[in-house]
């Protein structure tokens, strides 16, 4: 008797008039968790004393911001702390909504059953939204009314002037509104269907919500900021407001290359920062040697101790970095009271604070932080290579030394070579924290790099269209460098890096 075997028919395709309401769905809910970061469209700026660069999510969790921009309102009695609390209650239920939208629009790339559960989260969701909405125009009316009826809208300047909704609360409903309908047509798509057993969801999917959180945070950190070159192109003062009265075009862009002073700055900066970079390039083979030799530890405990100790610095922030650094070599610290006490010899010199091979120094101090965490991925490379490999080439007598020469450093090359031409390509980013902290009168000039140097003059000068300008110089010279590099490779390794 023949055993029957069965086979699980696959789920029917979508058709296409199916995929879009589930596409609209989605997009509208990544919408609307772009416009929580993006300030314009922030339904909690209720008051023209408010930032206007704050966002709904800065609205909703920095209470003592609000309280500081507000501090005058709350002083003369325009507003009362509570009307900022409840306003930021307003913020919370609507980024909560969001949420759960947002849990929903992930949901709906699963099967039937899962879209069929993940459906209720964007309808709660979208209810919510409405809510806190409601709750932020109730506050807004109540503040409206009060400040026109006691004559301190000069304190508290509401949003409107006739008290009419703020645009940025209707933007807000509508796509809650548009959420809640592309919902509700999802839900009649959907419902319909056979689910099965159990949720599951195509290996695709799972991994695109899986790299999610990371393009969102590629989205705010690097790419929302560029939201902020506009500052470039007015004269713009901290606290003032861009309008057509301060638009100035491309003036400090002029500015940047016609004073005199200001090239003579950017050729100092320039020139520590090619340094820095040089020096950086030039000692990028460590991390490949300090690989190779770990590797060659017999020891696999010893290899992940050391391994392990190595890596641990690069997880030490470089305000502790300077701390340790003050404790060793500072006036009182451990070498001038060890040349003091132990070997009466009395001394004070300042070795952390004197200029003298200042570049060298800040380059020790880079690799001792960085070195084990950037051999871990020659080490990855490392445990890729065929073992095979080895072995013949110890059959035909090649010693370790041969072994590591003729195999081992010839297959982390390409590796290598990547890393290199990224390093070319980001020459002029060197990154401020380090050089922040162990800046002082004496090595500000020989220690001040171009990253540094834009946040001196912006944050420290208050020049924030000369920063930007800067900034974008910066960033357009290092999109050139990495197209640059990205040629060089096809021409020399017949592959592209990007």
């Amino acid at each position: 008797m023949q055993a029957v075997t069965t086979t699980k028919a696959a789920a029917p395709k979508p058709r296409y008039g199916e995929l879009i309401p589930y596409w609209f769905h989605r997009v509208i809910i990544l919408l609307a968790g772009m416009m929580v970061f993006f300030s314009p469209v922030n339904p909690g700026r209720i008051l023209k004393q408010i930032n206007e660069n704050a966002s709904l999510f800065t609205t909703a969790f920095s209470y003592d911001n609000i309280t500081t921009q507000l501090k005058t309102a709350i002083s003369r009695g325009a507003i009362t702390e509570d009307n900022i609390r409840a306003l930021m209650l307003g913020c919370i239920i609507l980024l909560a909504g969001i949420l759960l939208c947002a849990v929903g629009g992930c949901m709906s790339a699963g099967n039937v059953r899962m879209k069929k559960a993940g459906m209720w989260f964007p309808l709660a969701g979208s209810l919510a939204m409405l809510g806190g909405l409601y709750k932020i125009w109730t506050d807004y009316q109540g503040i409206y009314t009060f400040v026109t009826e006691n004559n301190k809208t000069s304190r508290a300047t509401p949003i409107t002037p006739d008290g009419s909704i703020p645009g940025n609360i209707l933007v807000f409903a509508v796509t809650a509104g548009l959420i809640l309908v592309s919902t509700l047509l999802v839900m009649i798509i959907v419902l319909p269907k056979e689910q099965e057993e159990k949720m599951e969801m195509e290996e695709k999917y799972k991994l695109f919500l899986m790299m999610l959180p990371v393009l969102l945070l590629t989205f705010v950190f690097a790419y929302l900021p560029i939201y902020g070159w506009r500052f470039a192109f007015f004269d713009y003062r901290i606290g003032d407001t861009l309008s057509s009265e301060n638009f100035v075009g491309f003036e400090w862009f002029r500015t940047l290359v016609s004073n005199e002073a200001t090239r003579s700055d950017l050729a100092r900066v320039l020139s520590n920062t090619l340094i820095m970079s040089g020096l950086g390039i030039i000692t990028s083979w460590l991390p490949i040697a300090f690989a190779v030799l770990l590797a060659e530890i017999p020891s696999s405990k010893f290899q992940r101790f050391v391994q392990t100790f190595t890596t641990i610095p690069n997880f030490i922030s470089w305000v502790l970095v300077y701390a340790i650094a003050y404790a060793i070599f500072s006036t009182d610290g451990f070498i001038n009271s060890f040349l003091t006490n132990v070997l009466n010899r009395p001394t004070s010199t300042d070795y952390l604070a004197n200029a003298d091979l200042i570049k060298l120094k800040m380059l020790l101090w880079g690799t001792w932080k960085g070195v084990g965490w950037s051999a871990i991925i020659y080490i990855a490379g490392i445990a890729g290579i065929d073992q095979q490999l080895y072995e013949a080439a110890s059959v035909d007598g090649a010693n370790r030394y041969q072994r590591m020469w003729h195999i081992t450093i010839p297959g982390l090359l390409p590796t290598y070579m990547v890393m290199l031409l990224m390093s070319i390509a980001g020459i002029l980013s060197n990154g401020m924290e380090q050089y922040l902290v162990f800046s002082n009168a004496i090595n500000k000039s020989a220690i001040e790099v171009l990253d540094l140097y834009v946040y001196n003059i912006g944050i420290g000068s208050g020049q924030i269209p000369m920063s930007t300008v800067v900034g974008i110089t910066k960033s357009l010279v290092g999109v050139i460098l990495l197209f640059g590099a990205n040629g060089i490779s096809k021409m020399l390794r017949g592959e592209s890096i990007i």
